[in-house]
Parts: structure tokens; sequence; C-alpha cells
């Protein structure tokens, strides 16, 4: 039976608000930041830059020296790259890891409790950050941890790993088990059969804890605005910053956002195909 027509026209109208919706921001950003700064002013509003001009990049970049209130501009950006860069890399590390470990823990091995500690950490997922966020203040205090790379790195691992650890959980349920059998009936360890076994076959289910951990690490804002407002402040707090109590520097926001989108959009479509694969990987046995 041929699908009728408006049925199709419904869907295109679909997706191309759908499209609309999610790439219209983004390419009002591109735009904003080619624009000059006395066009922002300029009424009609533009939907093209009338004189497109990379002012606002070389500001950031350092290509012109600028300070704002007596402030670095290039320098405090390269910065805030590197802290974003560092922090959501390390953690994407660490969560990945200690969530396949856990994961193989709870797929495989037997002991009290189980079941009732696995959905106990899962269901920590339900708990809303701020919640335990003035607690979590307390603790970092005591550990002095405030401002440093380690307190908010350890932040984002413990945000984050519950949902590594069910997505993983998943994957290593619908594995299967004669290889382990054969690795370990040779004399092989846990951790060989971990690494040298299940963590090739797991790869898709890896890369996709990988960047949904990344890209939830690199694009928070609360946590690094109260655990790291100075040295270690990412670009998140910082680019915020540039709209002052007398100003709003729409350029270095805008050329900053863009710059910020750039390493998150190459990671996803690069590894969009591998994050399919593993958000799919337990759906099935």
């Amino acid at each position: 039976m041929t699908e009728p027509w408006y049925s199709r026209l419904l869907v295109w109208v679909g997706i191309t608000l759908l499209l609309l919706w999610s790439l219209l921001p983004i390419y009002w950003t591109l735009a904003s930041s080619l624009t000059p700064t006395i066009e922002f002013n300029a009424r009609p509003i533009h939907l093209f830059p009338q004189a497109p001009t990379l002012e606002h990049y070389f500001r950031l970049l350092g290509v012109v020296n600028e300070r704002i209130g007596g402030v670095d501009v290039a320098g405090d950006f390269r910065l805030a790259l590197f802290n974003s860069v560092v922090t959501s890399s390390v953690a994407t590390v660490i969560c990945v890891l200690m969530s396949l470990l856990g994961a193989y823990a709870f797929a495989r091995l037997e002991f009290p409790g189980r079941d009732l500690l696995f959905f106990a950490v899962v269901a920590t997922m339900a708990v809303p950050g701020y919640a335990v966020l003035i607690p979590l203040f307390r603790l970092m205090v005591s550990l002095r941890q405030i401002d440093a790379y380690l307190g908010v790195t350890l932040i984002y691992v413990s945000a984050f790993l519950p949902l590594s650890l069910w997505l993983l959980k998943g994957v290593m349920d619908t594995l299967p088990r004669s290889l382990e059998e054969a690795a370990r009936m040779d004399g092989a360890s846990h951790l060989r059969i971990i690494f040298s076994i299940i963590a090739p076959i797991a790869a898709p289910g890896l890369t996709a804890a990988a960047i949904l951990t990344f890209l939830g690490a690199w694009g928070q804002y609360v946590v690094p605005l109260v655990f790291s407002p100075k040295n270690a402040k990412p670009l998140t707090v910082l680019i915020p910053e540039f709209a002052g109590k007398n100003f709003v520097d729409y350029g270095l926001i805008m050329a900053g956002g863009s710059i910020a989108i750039v390493v998150p959009c190459l990671l996803v479509v690069f590894l969009n195909r591998y994050l399919i694969a593993g958000l799919l990987a337990g759906s099935t046995k």
C-alpha cells in the first residue's frame, strides 16, 4: 500500500522544524561571531553579517592584544580552554575505566547484595545535583580541592559514573561468556579477561560511555562555577564573564561560544556511529 502524500509531507515538515530548532541557534552564534561590533546595534537585525570580520576571534586568540578591566582576554581564554579539555578528558578516562570494572563485577561476579548495590548506584541518577551541592562543597573545602583540577574532576566522575555503569552493564549482559570461560581455563586473571577480551568486544559501548561523559562534563556550568571559579574555571564559566555589569561584549561571547562548540561537534560527527552502536548494544540479547 502506497503511503499517502500528506503523511510524507508531515514527516518532512517535522524534520525541517527539528533541524531549524537545533541548527538555528548554532548558525546565529556563528553569524554573530563574524559580525562587527558596530552592527550589533543596527536595526533592523541582519540575518547575515553585512561586513564579516574575524576581529572577535583575533581578540580571543591573542592576535590582537586586549585587556578588559585589567584582565588578559586571550590569556584567560587559553587557560579556560585548557581547563575544559583537561577536566573533561581526565573525568572521561576515569569514569569509563571505573564503569568497565564495575560493570564486569555486576555482570559476571557473584557476591551478596549485588543487585541491590547496582540499583542503589544507578538510582543516584535521579538525585538532583542541587540537592548535594552544599554537602559536596563542604567536603571539597575540607579536602582543600576548591578551585583545583582534582576536585572538579572527581565531581564529574561521581555525576556521570552511574550512567556509564548502567550503559556498560547492559552491554556486558549481551556479551557471550564462552571466550571468558576459555581464558579462565587457561589461567587468565579477571583483569586480563577485562582488558584483553571484554574491552575490545565492548568497544562501541565504551565509546558511547566516553562520549556521553565528555559531553556532559564539557557542558557543565554550575559545578565549575561553584567549585572552580578562578584558576581552574572552564570555558562555560569564562564566556559569561564577557557580559559585565555595564557592558555586554556580544562579539567575544559569540566567538567564544563558537570555539566551545567545535570540540563536542567534532566528537559527535566523527564518533556518531560508535555512539549509536554503543547505545543499542544493550537493547538486545
